[in-house]
């Protein structure tokens, strides 16, 4: 072991339990905020816990682009990542990436992905019990998510996390003050299941707010933000990076004001997953632009119905699309989001 990585670990050992203990204070409620100092510091943490082997894994440079694209909704078993497997840490090293992923996540954002990621063990465990397990595992389960770093951690210089697995592709750039967690996808399946008898909805939030903003809508509104086409995935979903569309649908000057916050909360759903500074800075953008920003419906408007949907705005490009039809079709549900004006924060480090 070299002298640095030494350092880095017993230094990691040192700090931990202030650090988790101030993270727990802040997420729990408490008055204390998460600067970007405590990000880093995070970080530093949980790299300072791995061995060289993990953190020659780990570790990217920052312009590696190709490693920065390299991430899915498919599982391992059908698409390779970078980085350290989370099944490859130990205890110590577990909990210090989540409490990593705790400090650059909301307190919603960081639920939001903990229950994506056990809806990929509840999979895991029904696909072995259905005895689909003998012909082979996918790659599902929570032992099957990477971590990676493009760039070291820095409050000053651009740096990135990643982390995904089956279902969940985050990218996370910090450029000193700011941040953006697009482009990521986020998805779920099961995306209802049970632990210990209570009822689990990653993304229920999603889908409870666009049908009431479907609700709200009159008959000509309804008339302009369903589409004459049925949209049944992602158009713009991983490994799109670079394209776009043209807004359709609804325009949101044609909404009340009471619709246009319902349509900013709803969009809230992806932005607000990043902690809470970052995603109030992206909500500002967002109502200045709300005049430009379009909501789109594909399928069935009855509550309760599988459709897809659409948010595209100036800074905001956000995909829903259930994966069947039917009761079961809310059961298993893909959605990106993405920012055509500053994928990756591409804004703040490209020259």
């Amino acid at each position: 072991m070299n002298k640095k990585l030494k350092i880095l670990q017993t230094t990691a050992i040192l700090l931990a339990a202030v650090n988790v203990a101030s993270l727990a204070f802040c997420q729990s409620g408490g008055t204390a905020v998460i600067t970007k100092g405590d990000i880093v510091a995070q970080a530093e943490n949980f790299l300072g816990t791995l061995t060289e082997a993990q953190r020659e894994k780990v570790m990217y440079d920052f312009n590696d682009n190709k490693q920065r694209q390299r991430w899915s909704n498919f599982p391992v078993g059908a698409f390779q990542r970078g980085g350290v497997r989370m099944g490859e840490l130990n205890e110590q090293q577990r909990a210090a990436a989540m409490d990593m992923l705790g400090a650059m996540l909301s307190k919603k954002g960081y639920e939001k992905v903990r229950q994506i990621v056990e809806a990929d063990e509840v999979l895991k465990n029904e696909h072995e019990s259905s005895g689909a397990g003998r012909r082979g595992n996918p790659g599902f389960g929570r032992d099957n998510y990477f971590i990676s770093f493009l760039g070291e951690p820095s409050v000053e210089k651009p740096w990135m996390v990643q982390f995904g697995g089956h279902h969940l592709g985050l990218n996370i750039t910090f450029v000193g003050e700011h941040g953006t967690l697009a482009p990521s996808h986020t998805a779920a399946q099961p995306a209802i299941y049970q632990i210990e008898g209570k009822t689990i909805r990653p993304l229920g939030g999603e889908v409870e707010k666009a049908d009431a903003l479907m609700d709200s809508l009159d008959d000509s509104q309804k008339k302009r933000a369903i589409l004459d086409v049925r949209v049944r995935n992602l158009v713009l979903g991983p490994g799109r990076d670079g394209q776009m569309i043209q807004p359709e649908g609804l325009k949101a000057d044609g909404l009340s004001e009471n619709q246009q916050k319902m349509l900013l909360d709803l969009a809230a759903e992806w932005t607000g997953i990043l902690d809470e500074p970052l995603a109030a800075t992206k909500m500002e953008q967002m109502k200045a632009n709300i005049a430009e920003t379009w909501f789109a419906w594909s399928g069935p408007a009855e509550k309760g119905s599988p459709a897809y949907f659409r948010i595209h705005g100036p800074t905001v490009f956000i995909e829903f699309a259930p994966q069947g039809d039917g009761s079961n079709g809310l059961n298993h549900i893909h959605t990106i989001y993405r920012d055509p004006t500053n994928e990756y924060g591409a804004k703040w480090w490209r020259k």
